[in-house]
């Protein structure tokens, strides 16, 4: 017997074999501009904001919002997810497994991250526009950039977004999950600059940049200060995720970039995670020496990414999630994510953000997957938190 296939599982399905890596998201955008059309959204209430053009990355869009006029007063809600998904997901072809979404090739991850979030939004905006509910003004944002640093979010035109008081992102997690709060991000390159001999004639004239970068990143791990990152009652993580250095064995390197990350919940305790990554790299550079006792040199530039948040009890938009769980019969489970979320941005904008939950399993691996019960049940959400029971 012939498997009946849900509207939100042919929306999801739809999206996450669409590619749309991080500033190439122009085919999913696409993809949701036609469906909102076809289902009758005035194209006056479709745009695009320009945040691609503010991005360090560029991109070949920005955030498409999308804003519906009410047909009741009350205080507008945003809807949100982001549209791009990591490079493990390029290729991904979904087929359904025992009630979740996998991705056929082993060697892919399937990309519910967040196409999940960006089909349960889509599912409440069609809804809406097809049925005409009693519901409140509405905006539905879809944002880009999100996995390179949340960009998206953070350039986001908020002057376009309507002012909404009440603020829904959907990435990650079981329906009944709803994170109030988020670490705080901060990366670095690190460019070492050594100097270049010949590593069979005169290694010693040579100062390897690797040997340096080398040194430090084992002075890290020995003092604690990699990885996860516990000192006393203070928590947080770094890791060194990219090196690109030498050419070939037979020369000393002269050159290597790194790029690392830290992050904390404190920013304080942050910060000190940063200085020990700096302080590591200056010294080993410094002590790496060659036989004329010339030395190299570590040249670090930080930025933060996103500042931590946490949304205070009373909250409104939590009150609101909460209460649509509710109705849907699940409990309720309060989350603090230790990676970044586009809510961090929105909420640093002076949009306070709750993060709900819509089926993803194991993100950014090829373990990938979607519960497709959770996400059916994120979908019906999704409309509650739209029309309010309306």
């Amino acid at each position: 017997m012939k498997r009946t296939i849900s509207e939100p599982e042919q929306l999801v399905t739809q999206l996450l074999a669409i590619p749309g890596p991080s500033t190439r998201e122009q085919e999913v955008m696409d993809f949701l501009v036609e469906r909102l059309r076809q289902c009758g959204a005035d194209p006056a209430w479709i745009r695009f904001d320009r945040a691609n053009r503010r991005s360090p990355f560029g991109g070949q869009c920005g955030n498409l919002i999308l804003k519906i006029p009410g047909r009741r007063r009350g205080p507008r809600r945003m809807l949100m997810a982001h549209v791009d998904t990591v490079p493990l997901c390029q290729g991904a072809r979904p087929v359904e497994r025992d009630g979740y979404l996998v991705p056929a090739d082993p060697q892919t991850a399937l990309g519910a991250d967040d196409r999940s979030g960006t089909a349960a939004i889509l599912y409440a905006a069609l809804r809406v526009l097809r049925e005409r509910p009693q519901h409140p003004p509405l905006t539905f944002l879809w944002t880009v950039q999100e996995e390179i640093g949340l960009y998206g979010a953070r350039f986001a035109d908020t002057a376009m977004l309507g002012r909404p008081q009440l603020a829904f992102n959907f990435d990650g997690g079981p329906a009944g999950r709803v994170t109030i709060g988020a670490t705080g991000g901060y990366r670095m390159d690190i460019r070492i600059s050594g100097l270049a001999s010949h590593a069979g004639v005169a290694p010693e004239k040579g100062v390897s940049a690797i040997t340096i970068a080398g040194c430090a990143i084992a002075e890290l791990h020995r003092d604690g200060w990699l990885g996860r990152v516990e000192k006393g009652d203070r928590r947080g993580t770094s890791n060194i995720g990219v090196i690109h250095a030498g050419d070939a064995t037979n020369v000393v390197t002269p050159e290597a970039h790194l790029r690392a990350e830290a992050r904390s919940h404190d920013p304080r305790f942050r910060e000190r995670i940063v200085q020990a990554i700096e302080r590591a790299f200056r010294r080993a550079a410094k002590a790496v020496r060659n036989s004329d006792r010339k030395c190299g040199q570590a040249v670090i530039e930080g930025r933060l990414d996103y500042e931590a948040f946490r949304l205070s009890s009373d909250d409104p938009s939590l009150a609101a999630a909460e209460d649509a769980l509710r109705r849907m019969g699940l409990s309720p489970v309060r989350n603090i994510s230790n990676g970044g979320l586009d809510a961090n941005w929105m909420t640093a904008h002076g949009i306070p953000t709750v993060t709900m939950g819509c089926g993803q399993e194991n993100m950014h691996t090829t373990a990938e997957r979607l519960h497709l019960g959770e996400f059916e049940q994120a979908c019906r959400v999704a409309w509650q938190l739209a029309t309010d029971g309306g």
